[in-house]
């Protein structure tokens, strides 16, 4: 990538937050050639951040990045102000505390180029609730990855009350000429949407294996044998439509609607909570796992570069 080339007009980014969202964020940028500066003041970070990038090189690699020399165009600056002076794009992955978002904000704005994108990672807080903290709220939109941001391919790209039209534009644009795919919602909802139909389903999950009815290892193994196999290819809306035969999704709600229904109302009456017997359960059945956490991620990106290869979903060109 020479000096006079971009992505969407991005050259150089700031990474605000070395934690795992963040460094996952900085790999991708850096395989794609851009400029990456990451902020954050802990002590360790650099270490930390270059542990992740390295761990993260052999999938990017895996989808057709080219990996080589991949932190030559890295720095780490941990003063925000200073970070964000030459940044065409901030992507901030800080604590999802309402508050610190606010301070760590009205620094980027203050320091920050006035045409410098503003994009945030938070998992959960309305972009609405976050811009209150900036003189100008149509610079900042929520552009929230899925775990890990350089593998999975989801970015929701989430608008506030007054973020601008061009803002929403230019970060959608940004997300898919990096090789994303973008999702532009159309209206704030907490959480917004991945995470809330992963959090509704992670609640039956922990219900059932709280319940004795399965264990951990055996439910994701009955999700990896069915509904992740067919999500991967066709959403919840479209199987079920499939799954109504020749009358699509209108048969299904008709003949088979009445039966889901009863399934949600006993799922409504389910309490379900992490208490101590609970976590006590899931903790145990940890180890049916095995292996450490780094070598099950690295076996979870092995298979997810695998499913995306299928689906013609790599880097390539």
């Amino acid at each position: 990538m020479s000096e006079h080339d971009s992505i969407a007009g991005i050259r150089t980014v700031t990474v605000v937050g070395g934690g795992v969202i963040g460094a996952s964020w900085a790999a991708l940028f850096l395989a794609r050639g851009l400029s990456v500066t990451v902020s954050d003041p802990q002590p360790g970070i650099e270490e930390a951040v270059r542990g992740h990038i390295a761990q993260a090189a052999p999938a990017l690699g895996g989808l057709g990045l080219d990996t080589s020399d991949l932190t030559a165009r890295l720095a780490f600056v941990p003063d925000l102000a200073d970070a964000v002076r030459g940044a065409d794009l901030v992507q901030e992955n800080g604590p999802e505390r309402l508050e610190v978002k606010h301070e760590m904000w009205r620094v980027i704005e203050e320091n920050a180029p006035s045409g410098a994108l503003f994009a945030t990672s938070t998992s959960g807080i309305p972009a609405t609730e976050i811009a209150t903290a900036l003189k100008d709220p149509g610079r900042l939109v929520v552009g929230h990855p899925f775990n890990p941001p350089h593998l999975v391919p989801l970015v929701e790209v989430v608008p506030g009350e007054r973020t601008s039209p061009h803002t929403t534009e230019r970060a959608r644009a940004f997300y898919q000429a990096l090789g994303k795919r973008p999702q532009v919602l159309r209206k704030e909802v907490p959480g917004f949407v991945a995470n809330r139909l992963q959090s509704a389903i992670f609640r039956e999950c922990v219900h059932l294996v709280s319940e004795g009815v399965v264990t951990m290892q055996e439910l994701d193994d009955i999700v990896t044998s069915s509904l992740g196999q067919r999500w991967a290819v066709a959403g919840p809306f479209r199987s079920f439509h499939l799954g109504g035969g020749e009358g699509g999704l209108p048969h299904f709600m008709s003949h088979l609607g009445a039966g889901m229904e009863r399934r949600w109302a006993d799922m409504a009456e389910e309490q379900v909570a992490f208490d101590e017997r609970t976590r006590r359960l899931l903790t145990e059945q940890v180890k049916d796992f095995g292996g450490c956490v780094a070598d099950l991620a690295a076996e979870r990106d092995r298979r997810q570069i695998a499913v995306m290869r299928a689906l013609g979903e790599g880097y390539d060109g």
